[in-house]
C-alpha cells in the first residue's frame, strides 16, 4: 500500500490533499489529523464525500488487510475536528493581533491588502456581505491580492473563538499566525465540497476583465 495514495481513488497525492487514518488498539479507525501517530496508515483524499466512501464500502478494512470498526460518524467526527482546528488556530491569531472584526475593519483591511482571508458568519446578512465581496474584487482590479472568503461558522462559533460577541464578519490578517489560520480554513472547506460564493465572485471578476478587454 502506497502511503500517500487514496484507497478510494487509488490515486496519489501531496498529504496537504489527503487524510491520514490509522486503528487504535480496539481496531477503531480514526483520523491522524497531524500525521504524527505510530503505525500503519491508510489515506484519503480530504474531503467528505470520500472519507464516507471509504466508510460506507468497506475500504479501510481492505486497506489494512484487518478487520477493523468504522465509526457511523466517522465523516462528521473528520468534520469536528477539522472545525476545531480551524477555530483553534483563529483563537490563537487574534491573541496575536491578526483578527480584524467588523465589517469597516474588514473592508478596510482587505482593501489595504493585509487580509489573508475573510470569514462570514452563517447569520451575515446579504448586503453586508455584497459590500465586503466588492471590496475583495476592486482589490484585484486595483492589482492587489486576492483575498478568499468563507462562511464555515455561525455567528456564536466564531465569537466564542474570539472572545467576543457579535461576530458576523472578520479578516485574518497577514502574519505566521494567519499564515496557520488560512492552511487550516481551507482544508475544512475543503473537506465540505468548497466555497460556492468565493468561486462565483472568482468567475465575476474574469467576466469583468473580459468586458474590460472587449471595450479596448
Amino acid at each position: 500500500m502506497n502511503d500517500r495514495t487514496c484507497i478510494v481513488t487509488r490515486q496519489s497525492g501531496e498529504t496537504d490533499n489527503l487524510i491520514r487514518f490509522v486503528v487504535g488498539p480496539d481496531s477503531t479507525v480514526f483520523p491522524d489529523l497531524k500525521r504524527k501517530l505510530p503505525g500503519r496508515g491508510c489515506w484519503v483524499t480530504a474531503d467528505r464525500l470520500h472519507v464516507d466512501k471509504a466508510a460506507a464500502k468497506g475500504m479501510f478494512a481492505r486497506a489494512f488487510k484487518a478487520q477493523v470498526v468504522v465509526p457511523p460518524d466517522l465523516g462528521a467526527m473528520v468534520d469536528t475536528l477539522l472545525a476545531k482546528s480551524a477555530l483553534g488556530s483563529l483563537g490563537l491569531a487574534r491573541k496575536a493581533g491578526l483578527v480584524a472584526l467588523g465589517a469597516a475593519k474588514v473592508d478596510s483591511s482587505v482593501r489595504a491588502g493585509k487580509a489573508l482571508l475573510v470569514l462570514h458568519a452563517y447569520e451575515g446578512a446579504e448586503d453586508g456581505v455584497r459590500k465586503i465581496t466588492q471590496a475583495r474584487k476592486a482589490t484585484v482590479h486595483l492589482g492587489g491580492p486576492a483575498t478568499p472568503a468563507y462562511k464555515l461558522f455561525s455567528e456564536a462559533e466564531l465569537g466564542l473563538a474570539l472572545g467576543a460577541t457579535n461576530v458576523i464578519h472578520a479578516a485574518v490578517l497577514a502574519g505566521d499566525a494567519g499564515k496557520a489560520v488560512v492552511k487550516r480554513m481551507v482544508a475544512l472547506d475543503r473537506y465540505r465540497g468548497g466555497s460556492p460564493d468565493d468561486l462565483a465572485m472568482i468567475a465575476a471578476i474574469a467576466d469583468d476583465d473580459d468586458a474590460a478587454e472587449d471595450m479596448e
